[in-house]
């Protein structure tokens, strides 16, 4: 290997992700070191950056390539990446309140660290943290009551310094080829359920992230390994997956809690897979 590296312990920052995103990996950080290669890695992508919990978690000291098909997850990145106080300056100017909410969910703003406020906002604030957006685009998830902070100033002012070194995109993830290069590491959290991996997978999963979508990311997994760059993907725990990725180096089943649905939903345990090309 060409000299790989990861972050040390002491290099760290405490920081933890920023916004709340349904399908969010935190639950697998405990036990990700065991599925890293051996010798480190050098750069390191994300494809679907979501909530970012690995990112985060791993700190990479290379560049960071991270991307999501989400234009306005990307561009509050770049906000709290580019300037954090401009950010903060327009989120303490909210307040957690239906009222408020409301008011502000129905705001189309010019500013851009306005925008990236107002998203953080509301997904600090909103039901669950659901991103979901109706057939004109507009953000349509209802008031949540949580009585949590949602203003986490020294956090983000971490998340600042975590994101200095990394290049922010939105896009489709078969186009994120272009930067990966031997030894780097790509991490792929595709949108999926696990509620239904054994009852109506594909029908509940379609929307998500179709059948379809999931060849395509099967040919670029084996782009990715013809480049001899390191892959980690999680997915359903369903047997078209097995089936799919099946020529994959190695594939793990994982239990994990169940953070979906509200204070009353049902806690369960749910399997989820691990797939990859590290030994």
């Amino acid at each position: 290997m060409n000299n790989p590296s990861t972050n040390t312990l002491d290099e760290r920052v405490s920081c933890e992700p920023f916004l709340r995103w349904a399908g969010g990996k935190r639950w697998l950080l405990k036990d990700l070191t065991r599925f890293l290669p051996e010798g480190g890695f050098n750069n390191y992508h994300e494809l679907f950056l979501g909530g970012g919990a690995v990112f985060f978690h791993l700190q990479p000291t290379k560049t960071s390539f991270l991307n999501d098909f989400n234009p306005e997850l990307i561009h509050t990145y770049e906000c709290v990446k580019d300037d954090v106080e401009k950010v903060l300056e327009h989120l303490k100017m909210f307040k957690n309140t239906k009222e408020n909410y409301y008011e502000v969910r129905a705001k189309k703003f010019a500013d851009d660290f306005k925008k990236a406020a107002k998203f953080i906002y509301l997904n600090q604030t909103s039901f669950n943290g659901i991103y979901r957006v109706n057939l004109q685009g507009e953000y349509n998830v209802p008031y949540g009551f949580r009585t949590k902070d949602f203003i986490e100033e020294e956090n983000l002012k971490s998340i600042n310094k975590v994101l200095k070194n990394t290049t922010l995109r939105s896009d489709d993830f078969a186009n994120c080829l272009d930067n990966i290069q031997k030894n780097d590491l790509v991490f792929l959290d595709p949108p999926y359920t696990v509620a239904h991996n054994n009852n109506g997978f594909i029908k509940y999963n379609q929307k998500l992230f179709s059948l379809e979508d999931q060849y395509r990311l099967h040919g670029l997994l084996s782009k990715i390994d013809e480049i001899g760059a390191y892959y980690i993907l999680t997915n359903a725990a369903h047997d078209k997956i097995r089936e799919i990725f099946g020529d994959s180096k190695a594939i793990y089943e994982l239990s994990r809690a169940s953070l979906i649905g509200g204070k009353n939903a049902k806690r369960g345990r749910y399997k989820e897979l691990l797939i990859t090309n590290i030994d």
